[in-house]
């Protein structure tokens, strides 16, 4: 058993008389953490962002204002929508973070402890292959500081109860809808039947791994140097290294001309690849997001370039002719085409690729994903957002060039036909 209060001492990351904003929702986590960063003598103040999504977020926010008022700690309450699409819970944590790192005068804390660590780890390494998924969470990761880390959830909910503290359960913590809390209910419960010390096991050994991934940094910069540097190296040399490490240093090229350290790691099959272009001529492998790498005559290197920004959906008449982007779409009752189609009313809409979109391929016998026809077919990432896809009722009918469904395929000349052009100009 560790007390956070030692733990968080230990930690080096909330120091005495310095400035230090603590993200604080109302969560036992993080109210545990305004009350040792208080204890340990930091200058605190504190950030609480209101998201609005439940009915009783209010009440939230009113005891993080008593909480803030009783000890005399400066509070900022932001109130914010999030639009948008993709991950919920992503998207909050991004705009608590920008809001955290505007307004903090120094470091800003966030209350995750080793059960949080320990979903992380299981969560990334079920998404992410590779050894970056065990690392879990930094301690440190610019101005945001986890003092909290090596301390479970419960050891935490005793500090709150022997102190007499007050905090409110998030509700969505349990909802089954989310990721995470699929990870905490279902996986992690049933690993505590194997170990009750199963989070700080899976959180030591994250740590443990970080430590390590120092010392491989290293050999990285040291293999680098040994190669000229970058950003241009020879792959015959890169050869001569271990798999690993001529995987590591592959990565650690990408990461430098992507301009994203951490989140863009290579696949051990994207490295393999990268390491077959060859010594002759010139060859490139698209990575995605503008990211290519390029050898020529042996040398190789790593370029970017902004993927083009997908066009607007447009209506295309049958009959009729419509443009979208850099394509001409023509729909005509009868001839040649692209590809013959029935069962389409009065006008379709062309338009982009989005994520999650699904089709029955004719010929395949079931649904797949477009991101997974895209790679079958070897359609190169640069062109996936600028593609026409022909939409009609809401079903996918056509991807222009790659595949047409098989509840609207047709055979060309028969009646109630519509035949489908799509030229690139």
């Amino acid at each position: 058993m560790s007390h956070p209060l030692d733990a968080a001492r230990e930690s080096g990351l909330v120091r005495p008389g310095e400035p230090l904003l603590v993200m604080v929702s109302g969560g036992g986590d993080s109210v545990a953490l305004l009350d040792i960063a208080q204890r340990l003598g930091a200058s605190v103040s504190v950030l609480h962002v209101n998201y609005r999504l439940r009915e009783d977020s209010a009440l939230d926010e009113q005891l993080v204002r008593r909480l803030c008022e009783a000890r005399g700690v400066p509070l900022t309450v932001e109130h914010v929508e999030l639009g948008g699409e993709g991950n919920l819970q992503e998207r909050a944590r991004d705009a608590r973070y920008g809001l955290a790192e505007r307004l903090a005068e120094g470091d800003y804390a966030a209350a995750h402890t080793a059960s949080d660590q320990a979903e992380t780890v299981l969560f990334r390494l079920a998404v992410s292959p590779g050894s970056r998924a065990l690392l879990g969470m930094a301690p440190r990761r610019g101005r945001l500081v986890r003092p909290l880390l090596q301390v479970t959830r419960e050891e935490v909910r005793d500090h709150l109860r022997a102190e007499g503290l007050e905090w409110r359960e998030d509700p969505s913590n349990a909802d089954r809808r989310f990721a995470r809390a699929r990870v905490r209910h279902d996986v992690l419960d049933a690993l505590h039947e194997l170990s009750p010390a199963v989070e700080r096991t899976i959180a030591e050994t994250a740590r443990q791994l970080r430590d390590e991934a120092d010392v491989l940094d290293a050999a990285v910069a040291d293999a680098l140097s040994g190669l000229g540097g970058g950003p241009a190296i020879a792959l015959a040399a890169l050869r001569e290294h271990p798999p690993a490490l001529q995987r590591l240093v592959l990565r650690a090229l990408a990461e430098q001309e992507a301009g994203e350290p951490g989140p863009r790691a290579l696949s051990r099959r994207e490295a393999d690849e990268i390491l077959a272009l060859g010594d002759r001529g010139t060859k490139s492998l698209d990575l995605g997001g503008g990211l290519r790498a390029v050898a020529e005559y042996g040398t190789l290197r790593f370029t970017r370039s902004r993927d083009a920004e997908p066009p607007a959906p447009v209506e295309l008449a049958v009959p009729g002719r419509a443009r979208f982007g850099d394509w001409e779409l023509e729909a005509a009752l009868a001839g040649p085409g692209d590809v013959a189609v029935k069962d389409l009313a009065g006008a379709v809409t062309v338009r982009a690729w989005c994520e999650g979109d699904r089709m029955r391929p004719a010929g395949l016998g079931g649904s797949k994903s477009l991101q997974d026809l895209f790679t079958d077919r070897k359609v190169p990432r640069a062109l996936r957002r600028t593609l026409p896809v022909v939409e009609s009722g809401g079903a996918i009918v056509w991807v222009a060039g790659v595949a047409v469904d098989e509840r609207f395929a047709a055979e060309e000349g028969a009646p109630g036909t519509v035949s489908l052009t799509a030229r690139s100009t």
